[in-house]
């Protein structure tokens, strides 16, 4: 046989000659070919005990060797998995499990999971629950507009007239540069003490209502006082609701004058810089105060927009785009003689935080030249608005133009579009100091529904981005008691720490008239809302009883999730929900799709699937059957699901009468029975009402132990069904110490630990010794090997991971270990259940060297192969290291065991770490896919502060030959600017902070962000295969082959010798993203559905109310004035910045 050199530039064989035998090759190695060791080699008894002594193949001496034939390599793999499933069958004990359950019989019963009850069920309880928040809320609402009513209006109300406790006080106080502290609040702001109460994770006071007011609203105004007046005999409906319900949590009222009333007073968790929260920018304010919108926002951008004008519009752009939720649809346009989209959206789309996001970052790039255009701004706007070809929210239409003044009103494009039904609202902005007649501007808005308001200044951007929700309050308060309907909101985070919650709303109407015969008042007062935690739903929900691979999710309409076990953000942002698809927090689909519909639709229904999970590492993509079943949730926009595993479709429950027995088997969770039974981890679940968490499973087990000492399992306080579970779980499994681990040596089959977990939350391993290096879970239904050995059949090996180690893998005291775990099923009575996974530690040198004899062509116990003179042999992995690669492979892609001493330290990589050329052969072959997906829910450290990062609050700065130019200090621009500085040395953050920071928790010092994830998974190739590396003029060989019943790859190839059969490294380390361009995404959007009602339209509506405003000129000695308070630095407090309309005071 002809002997093929292997070097760069020879020539290739024949693939399609891949399935005959291997051509020889000259040898490197020579008959006494050495072997590297770190050591002395181990005793070969360690290598191959007694279990398997199979007979080897025998080759004749050679002094070449050829690449080993596809049968060699097919029985080398026979013998591993002969190996791996004596050592299993011996010390696993699956066998002598299923013994001992059957032995125990009577200590348990088997349950059965009814999905169509037990889902009805649950949404039945949610469905109770938010019922007595509705209560609740309809009696605030009822009574907030009665106080209203009856209350007289103050014109001459005083701030020391008032009191109340101001929940920003103490933090003020604590301030020296704070509004009151400067000019000294004269209300009468009560001090209040404080319990800490775990309900609402702070401190509380029952006795008292806390109010906050936006830091850029003045306290001291009528409107403001007179709010504070009538809102304060809320107090008591407060406690009386409190009172029918214990169990409520935060009750706010949010007035649309900025006002914030909640119960129970808490001081308010003021950030380090300054706070911009209003609550009129809350997601479950804007919910509750409007109907959904399609808006169509327009920018003029001609030349006559000078540099600070046209920041303001930017920064009121990106201001106006967070008065939208997802429930609204918008597009940006700018416009001069032309109108174009300002970014990669053609139509309108969803108002989510995605496309919001790349609103405000185009809004960026707008740049002012040309003309200007109203007829082609508007007729963009129109034509947006009456395309019927895309998903939209069909309500409240409306334009929003920004732009710096113009003399034309475009009347002609009005008749057009519309003309006379007036169905779209035109809402103008006016920016900017400047000397243009408003008129036009006015009469646009008054002709078409809408308002007009004016923006001189930074100051004045938040508030006046927000008013047009009284507007479009209207028709809601005019329909009365049909629009008195109560929404719930989408997932996001409490502004006062009670973590993630959803809010019932209910909005609350001025039922005053002007006078006798006067037409009704058409403006919303505020919201009112009922917080909700998530964890007091999930607590409704069966968790234990669905295995650990079962469980409960619950979307709304959009199709996002408020209940699912990977709803995890990292980082929370108050000032945007938490929007959390149910396509990505799974992985996508067509049956999902299917299902998401259906649930969105309110429809119930149920359906089996093959589908891809994730493990929960994220490092493995396992295929599983699946159970859906799902119903709506009446009364609410959302819709429940339940999701099992077949093999969940029963479980154990213990039932332990016998007093004696429970404490029997109690004893073997005593830390002195741990040497001879095996050490013990509990699971951290809530056993009782009384017991301690502990983060440190000892602590934890010291404190279960002192409770259990005081009570017994059958106390009211304590879960019954948890604790039963629990002791009997600890009998049966020191029971498999008794008979299976005790008696077995393990040294003598390299293992460093047996283990056992189960469904009842117990984990024992054994030796004692092997606990003080066990890092997984204690909780069972949290550790990836139990999950994913009850997905699988046969045994799963978990390598150690190696991202979370500091440095490579330490061998010298033989603590490295790797994992093989497997699934103990049980059939009892013709039910199928998986209770409990067992498994072992390998020891990982150990086992590597045993790995290169399993490997061999040994012809004696003791002796490697030698090859004589003048004779052919197929190389192994033992004696031919040097020249032959043999690796396991687990199913995503790690390195299991080696034949290369060097790599040993590298076990737990991705394979194509170790050899990026081959990982890239086995995935082009198909003995791996892959699978990429996006986490939406990281955290990442936050980006250096730059220059481009402060540009929506940039500054315009003048040159040196405005300050020269008479002409310039009588300008608009010079008015504006002062304006600016004025506020900037006042509210000096407003030009640092960004909001998201201002408002956000001061110790979060990263930012939520999207990461790419990849894991790969095995492909469609089952049997064994032969391939050749083909790259330029360097051929490889290698042979790869499944090892039955296992998650492993067997590899054997030929090591690289030439440096052109490098190739590009797969990556499956999870990377920083943008996540999936938005772009593509809107053109073909997810199905949702809006909210049932629409509030757009009322006949009645009185429009007349439409904005006032009036430029003007300052004078030259105004500006002197501004200027030299500036240089003493003793800057005036600037108006009080509450838009009140005239029919607010009542």
């Amino acid at each position: 046989m002809a002997v093929r050199a292997r070097t760069c530039g020879a020539s290739r064989p024949d693939p399609a000659q891949k399935a005959l035998p291997w051509p020889s090759r000259g040898s490197r190695l020579g008959p006494g070919a050495r072997r590297p060791a770190t050591g002395p080699p181990r005793p070969l008894a360690l290598l191959l005990p007694p279990l398997l002594l199979l007979p080897l193949l025998a080759a004749p001496g050679a002094s070449a060797y050829s690449f080993p034939q596809q049968h060699t390599m097919q029985h080398w793999a026979r013998r591993l998995e002969q190996e791996i499933d004596g050592v299993m069958r011996i010390f696993g004990g699956v066998q002598q499990l299923r013994e001992i359950y059957k032995d125990n019989r009577n200590l348990f019963e088997v349950q059965e999971n009814e999905p169509q009850k037990l889902v009805e069920k649950v949404a039945g309880d949610i469905e109770s629950l938010l019922d007595r928040k509705v209560q609740a809320l309809k009696r605030l609402a009822d009574a907030a507009e009665n106080f209203q009513k009856a209350h007289r209006w103050q014109d001459n109300i005083k701030e020391e007239d008032i009191v109340y406790y101001d929940a920003k006080a103490d933090a003020e106080l604590d301030d020296p540069e704070s509004e009151d502290v400067e000019r000294g609040s004269k209300a009468s702001t009560l001090r209040l003490d404080f319990v800490e109460d775990s309900n609402f994770k702070n401190k509380v006071n029952y006795s008292y209502t806390a109010v906050q007011i936006p830091t850029d609203i003045y306290k001291g105004s009528t409107v403001i006082l007179n709010e504070l007046n009538w809102t304060e005999a809320l107090e008591n409906v407060f406690m009386e609701n409190r009172r029918q319900d214990p169990t409520l949590l935060w009750q706010v009222f949010g007035s649309a004058t900025g006002v914030t009333r909640y119960y129970p007073a808490t001081p308010w968790r003021a950030p380090k810089k300054i706070d911009l929260y209003d609550v009129r920018r809350r997601p479950w304010y804007i919910q509750g105060a409007s109907s959904p919108k399609d808006m169509v926002i327009i920018v003029d951008v001609s030349g006559s927009v000078s540099g600070l004008t046209l920041k303001l519009m930017k920064t009121s752009v990106c201001e106006m785009l967070d008065t939208l939720s997802d429930d609204d649809y918008v597009n940006v346009a700018s416009f001069n003689e032309k109108a174009q989209p300002v970014s990669c959206f053609t139509h309108l789309v969803q108002a989510n935080v995605r496309n919001k996001k790349v609103f405000k970052e185009a809004v960026q790039g707008m740049v002012a030249k040309g003309t200007t255009g109203y007829k082609a701004g508007f007729e963009y706007a129109f034509d947006q608005l009456q395309n019927s070809n895309i998903t939209r929210a069909n309500c409240n239409k409306m334009i929003m133009m920004f732009t710096d003044g113009g003399e034309d009103r475009v009347q002609d494009v009005f008749e057009k579009y519309n003309w006379p039904n007036r169905t779209v609202r035109v809402f103008t902005f006016s920016v900017g100091q400047h000397n243009y007649d408003v008129t036009p501007l006015q009469w646009m808005a008054c002709t078409n529904k809408g308002y007009y308001f004016e923006i001189p200044s930074i100051g004045a951007i938040r508030i006046n981005t927000q008013e047009y929700l009284d507007v479009l309050g209207r028709p809601m308060v005019l329909a009365g008691k049909e629009a008195k309907q109560v929404q719930w909101t989408n997932v996001y985070e409490d502004a006062l720490g009670l973590g993630m919650v959803v809010t019932g709303t209910l909005p609350v109407f001025n039922l005053t008239q002007d006078g006798p015969g006067e037409k009704k008042n058409q403006l919303i007062l505020g919201v009112m809302g009922i917080d909700v935690a998530l964890n007091d739903i999930k607590r409704l929900t069966p968790n234990y009883t669905l295995g650990a691979n079962g469980y409960v999710f619950a979307i709304d309409l959009n199709g996002y999730v408020l209940l699912h076990p990977n709803l995890k953000p990292q980082t929370t942002n108050f000032r945007e929900p938490v929007t959390l698809d149910f396509l990505d927090a799974e992985l996508e689909d067509e049956n999902k799709e299917e299902i998401r519909r259906s649930m969105i639709d309110g429809n119930k229904g149920h359906k089996q699937i093959r589908t891809l999970v994730k493990s929960l590492d994220e490092r493995y993509i396992d295929e599983v059957t699946r159970n859906y079943t799902w119903v709506p949730i009446r009364s609410t926009n959302y819709s429940l699901g339940l999701v099992l595993p077949p093999y969940s479709t029963f479980y154990l429950q213990a039932n332990l009468s016998d007093q004696i027995l429970q404490v029997k088997y109690f004893e073997f969770l005593l830390p002195s029975s741990f040497e001879s039974e095996g050490h013990v981890f509990i699971a951290p679940r809530e056993y009782c009402k009384d017991l301690n968490a502990s983060d440190n499973n000892t602590e934890f087990l010291k404190n279960f132990i002192e409770l259990m000492e005081k009570v017994t399992p059958d106390s009211k306080q304590c879960n019954n069904f948890l604790l039963h579970n629990l002791i009997l779980d600890t009998g049966i499994t020191q029971q498999l110490v008794e008979r299976v681990w005790r008696d077995q040596d393990l040294n003598t089959y390299s293992l460093l630990a047996v283990f056992a977990a189960t469904d009842g939350g117990i984990t024992r391993v054994f030796p004692n010794k092997a606990a003080e290096d066990w890092t997984e879970n204690p909780e069972p239904f949290n550790a990836s090997f139990y999950r994913r050995s009850l997905d699988n059949h046969g045994y799963v090996f978990k390598p150690p991971q190696q991202d979370a180690l500091l440095r490579p893998l330490e061998l010298e005291n033989d603590t490295v270990g790797i994992l093989v775990s497997t699934a103990v099923e049980l059939s009892l009575g013709g039910r199928t259940l998986r209770p409990a996974v067992v498994g072992v530690k390998l020891d990982l040198e150990a086992w590597a060297e045993k790995f290169k004899v399993l490997a061999s062509n040994r012809t004696h116990q003791d002796q490697p192969q030698k090859c004589g003179p003048n004779s052919h042999c197929e190389m192994d992995c033992e004696v031919n290291n040097e020249d032959l690669l043999c690796v396991l492979i687990d199913d995503g892609g790690f390195l299991v065991l080696s034949n290369q001493n060097h790599q040993w330290d590298q076990v737990g990589r991705f394979f194509s770490e170790v050899d990026a050329n081959l990982m890239l052969a086995l995935y082009n072959n198909s003995f791996y896919t892959r699978k990429e997906s996006y986490d939406y829910q990281a955290a990442c450290a936050p980006l250096p502060p730059g220059n481009l990062g402060a540009a929506p609050r940039g500054i315009f700065v003048p040159t040196i030959a405005d300050f020269l130019n008479l002409a310039w200090w009588t300008s608009a621009a010079a008015w504006s600017l002062f304006q600016q500085l004025l506020y900037g040395l006042i509210y000096h953050s407003w030009f640092q902070a960004d909001p998201a920071e201002a408002e956000g928790n001061p110790e979060v010092r990263e930012s939520s962000c999207v990461m790419k994830q990849t894991q790969y998974y095995f492909g469609s190739v089952n049997a064994s295969y032969n391939a050749i590396i083909d790259c330029g003029n360097c051929s490889r060989l290698f042979h790869a082959q499944r090892l039955i019943n296992t998650n492993l790859l067997f590899v054997v190839a030929e090591k690289p010798l030439c440096s052109q059969c490098e190739a590009g490294r797969l990556l499956q380390k999870e990377t920083h993203s943008d996540g999936p361009e938005q772009c593509e995404l809107v053109q073909r959007p997810r199905y949702r559905r809006g909210p049932h009602i629409c509030f757009d339209y009322n006949a009645t509506e009185d429009t007349s109310d439409c904005g006032r405003g009036a430029s003007f000129p300052p004078s030259l000695g105004v500006l002197v004035s501004l200027q030299l308070l500036l240089l003493l630095g003793l800057p005036p407090r600037p108006q009080p910045q509450v838009h009140a309309h005239p029919s607010r005071r009542l």
